[in-house]
Formats: C-alpha cells, sequence, structure tokens
C-alpha cells in the first residue's frame, strides 16, 4: 500500500522514515501505518474531531497524527516514548501551528486526563506490547463516566475478538466483560497485515468504544473483577466447583445470584456476573 499521494505539504512517510532512521523496533512493539489513506479511514471512524481534544498513544512517524489533522481535529496531544520519533513530529507541529502537543513518555505511567481540556476522544494504534495494560486502564477510569467521550483504538484481532464477544463463545472472558460492563464496544473493520512496516504475523482490527452513562448492571468494580477472575480462573469447570477459589461456600454464594451451579463461566451474561459480584459483596 502507498502513501506516496500526500494533501498536508508534508513529505511521504516512508521519506520521514528514512530521513529520521526510525526503523521499527520490536521491543518498543512498532508497527508503522504508512497508508495515509487507511489512517485518515482510521480518524474518521473516530466521529467527530472538530470539537475534541484528541489523545494519540505510540504516534511513530505521525501517520495517524497526520490523518487526525487533515481530518480537522481541534487539537492533538501524542504520547510517544521512542526519543527518535520527536523530530518527525515536531515538524508535524510546525506544519499544524497550535495543534499538536508532543509529550515524551511513557503511556502507561501518563496522567492523559490532565493533557485535555474539554471534550477528548483517544484514537491510537496502540503498540502491541501495551494495548491490552492501558485499555484496562482506560476501562477502570473512576468515577464511571470518564474523561473522554470514546476510544478508537487497534488492536490485535484476537485481542479485538475478546473485547467484543457476547455470552457463549470461547473469546468471551475476562477483558470483554471488564470492557462491556462500562462500554458500548464494536469492532468497525480490520487492517491487514500488509499495511503495516514492518507486516506484523497478524490481522489488526479497529475497535470503537463508547462510555455507558451507567455500568450495565449495577455491582462494585472490584468485587467483579474478583469474581470474574475467579469464574474464569477454571474455565471449564461448573461454577460451583471454580467458585470455590473465591468463598469456601460457592453454592450459597450462586443461590443468593439466582445462579444454577452447574453452569459455566463463558454461559453468564454480564448481568449475573453482577449479580454475583453484589451477593459476595454482601457477605461478611
Amino acid at each position: 500500500m502507498s502513501d506516496e499521494v500526500t494533501s498536508d505539504g508534508l513529505p511521504p512517510l516512508r521519506e520521514v522514515i528514512a530521513k529520521h532512521g526510525l526503523a521499527a523496533q520490536k521491543s518498543l512493539g512498532q508497527n508503522f501505518l504508512l497508508d495515509l489513506n487507511l489512517t485518515r479511514r482510521i480518524a474518521r471512524s473516530a466521529g467527530s474531531l472538530d470539537t475534541h481534544h484528541i489523545v494519540e498513544v505510540g504516534p511513530g512517524p505521525g501517520g495517524l497524527t497526520r490523518a487526525l489533522l487533515m481530518e480537522g481535529a481541534k487539537h492533538v496531544t501524542v504520547i510517544e516514548r521512542d526519543p527518535r520519533c520527536l523530530p518527525a513530529q515536531e515538524e508535524i507541529a510546525a506544519a499544524y501551528p497550535g495543534r499538536l502537543t508532543i509529550i515524551e513518555g511513557d503511556a502507561l505511567e501518563t496522567d492523559m486526563a490532565a493533557l485535555v481540556d474539554g471534550p477528548a476522544r483517544i484514537v491510537a494504534n496502540l503498540p502491541y506490547n501495551i494495548a491490552t495494560p492501558l485499555l484496562i486502564g482506560w476501562l477502570q477510569t473512576e468515577p464511571a463516566r470518564p474523561w473522554y467521550d470514546s476510544m478508537t483504538l487497534m488492536f490485535q484481532k484476537e485481542v479485538a475478538e475478546r473485547i467484543t464477544a457476547p455470552a457463549g463463545g470461547k473469546a468471551y472472558g475476562r477483558l470483554g466483560i471488564a470492557a462491556q460492563w462500562r462500554m458500548k464496544a464494536r469492532m468497525v473493520f480490520d487492517v491487514d497485515r500488509r499495511a503495516f512496516t514492518p507486516p506484523p504475523s497478524i490481522t489488526s482490527t479497529i475497535v470503537h468504544l463508547v462510555p455507558r452513562d451507567e455500568p450495565l448492571a449495577p455491582a462494585d468494580a472490584r468485587a467483579l473483577e474478583l469474581v470474574v477472575a475467579a469464574a474464569f480462573g477454571q474455565r471449564r469447570k461448573m461454577l460451583r466447583a471454580s467458585l470455590k477459589s473465591l468463598t469456601g461456600d460457592a453454592q450459597a454464594l450462586l443461590d443468593e445470584a439466582g445462579i444454577e451451579g452447574t453452569r459455566r463461566a463463558e454461559e453468564l451474561t454480564i448481568e449475573q456476573f453482577c449479580a454475583l459480584a453484589r451477593a459476595f459483596k454482601s457477605r461478611p
């Protein structure tokens, strides 16, 4: 796929990579998207940008950064750990005066809420090695209504399927419950491995997540996490067995929540897990 045709006055991304010596580093989970038509499609899938402050993690040479600005983002803040990429980002900032802020640092240790002013969206081709920890951190934002209006994120397709999986399937588990309890999540489109430099071994998928006004069902977040972890820790066992790691009287817990002990973790809806969490929280 080519990025030769640009409309922002900046050089093609392959020239930027060559100029600054930006060979992707596996240790940083880097795979660069060079097709500006594709990155602009990702930017558009995030919804309205002209009224929002956009936070991007791991911008690399700036393919998605440029797309966000070309699509009218009010302001973009990028968080980049790799100092080699900063000169390329500074060139983009010069082309879009006052609309790009560059933060050098580790996204896992950055207080992103403090970086934004007004409505915000997170849009990122996440480095594969920190994608899931970042998502979990964003999901656990307190209060339940977070600082961002939406997240449009790229994951390995396997992870995307886990995030959006309904009850009953093999992909359904802890990550999907954590995401869907607080978010409306959907897969938007796949990105072929050949779109990247270097090409990863897997297909990637764009996932769009929008915070719910209230969690899907009432539950204490920590209690829900513990119940789900216990249930899926031995997912092939019946709940009356798998929940013994959580409580000495698993059957009483299930009875209180109105759930049959012979069922397995993947059979329960998120609402049923919330009922279990409430029952667990109410116990001494």
